[in-house]
């Protein structure tokens, strides 16, 4: 149960109405409250105002720049988007105009240069797709990262889970790569998407 009483500590009529003479005590324990401090507890209070004022301030700040974030990597995966779908237009026309040079050369109305420039374009072609592939998964994770999440290692498989092998076929949308398909088949269709048509 708690209690309270006030008093005067002395017993001088002279000094028995000092500020120094004056206590409090609440409950069991009694404990001296100070009434004149010179403003010291209100410097305090204003401090300890201010120090959360400034914490909130940071807080916010923290905040934006997560929202800020947030958007620019939301932004930069639409543009890769848009420049993914224009690139990979780009490839479907360079391994067309490959196979139409090849057939022109078989048919013996171009020379191999125009093969070769055929297929240097290609593969320029091939190696952008996957430099967009590339940016849209780092513009991913740094997504990923701004919304809080990030690396759970206990979620991640070892090489034993795997069989020692990872399946990154699975994981990028690489035109002409049917990822339904068997490892095997996946394997020879990524070897058809990047091997050279070389023509005696």
């Amino acid at each position: 149960n708690l209690s309270a009483n006030d008093g005067f500590q002395g017993s001088l009529l002279d000094t028995l109405y000092t500020a120094a003479r004056n206590y409090w005590t609440l409950g069991p324990a009694s404990a001296a409250l100070v009434i004149f401090d010179g403003g010291a507890k209100n410097a305090q209070y204003k401090q300890r105002i201010d120090a959360f004022d400034a914490s909130v301030a940071n807080y916010r700040q923290k905040v934006l720049t997560a929202i800020q974030e947030v958007e620019d990597n939301l932004a930069a995966l639409r543009i890769l988007e848009e420049q993914s779908d224009v690139q990979n237009k780009a490839l479907a026309a360079a391994n067309e105009a490959l196979a139409l040079t090849i057939n022109q050369y078989q048919a013996g109305t171009v020379s191999y240069i125009n093969v070769m420039t055929a297929q240097t374009n290609a593969l320029n072609n091939r190696v952008e797709t996957v430099k967009l592939q590339g940016s849209r998964l780092g513009a991913s994770v740094q997504l990923i990262t701004a919304l809080g999440g990030g690396w759970d290692l206990n979620r991640v498989p070892n090489s034993e889970q795997i069989g020692g092998e990872i399946k990154w076929t699975d994981y990028m949308n690489i035109p002409g790569v049917d990822q339904g398909k068997s490892e095997n088949t996946v394997s020879t269709s990524l070897s058809d998407l990047l091997q050279f048509h070389i023509l005696p």
